[in-house]
């Protein structure tokens, strides 16, 4: 458990809004001198708290702003399978999340693409074509009204 004061824990929230702030407007938000506010953020940074910074990007003015997440099965369950899946996986611009997680299945994918057509081709000719996966379940996103992932 990380020994954050309150300070910290503000400096952290103000970042998650912006992390473009400048050093004096974060400090002026958070009520530290300048050189205070930078000595906390650089400890963040340092301890590992805060692992970067990250721009939001419109994916539909990209030309990917399908999204889907998907729910992956496999019918190995082996580490050896796991440790190959991710490996694919980790090769697939399409995939922006892979989590591991507890339930029915092993895998729960963020996908996000120009089309439909786009992620039936990735349905199909990548995780189609793995032969440790035994089921597939896709969930289109239709819209998302909340969504703070930086």
């Amino acid at each position: 458990m990380s020994d954050l004061d309150q300070i910290n824990e503000n400096i952290l929230r103000e970042l998650s809004r912006d992390g473009r702030v400048s050093n004096l407007d974060l400090a002026d938000r958070v009520g530290l001198s300048p050189s205070a506010c930078l000595r906390r953020v650089q400890d963040l940074e340092r301890r590992g708290i805060i692992q970067g910074y990250r721009a939001v990007l419109d994916r539909t003015q990209l030309g990917t702003g399908f999204v889907a997440y998907v729910g992956v099965g496999l019918s190995n369950h082996s580490k050896a399978s796991q440790e190959a899946f991710e490996r694919s996986i980790a090769r697939s611009p399409q995939v922006v999340e892979c989590h591991n997680i507890t339930g029915s299945i092993e895998y729960l994918l963020r996908i996000e693409c120009a089309d439909l057509a786009a992620y039936k081709v990735f349905h199909t000719d990548i995780l189609g074509a793995l032969e440790s996966v035994n089921a597939i379940t896709s969930y289109v996103v239709m819209g998302s009204s909340k969504d703070e992932r930086a």
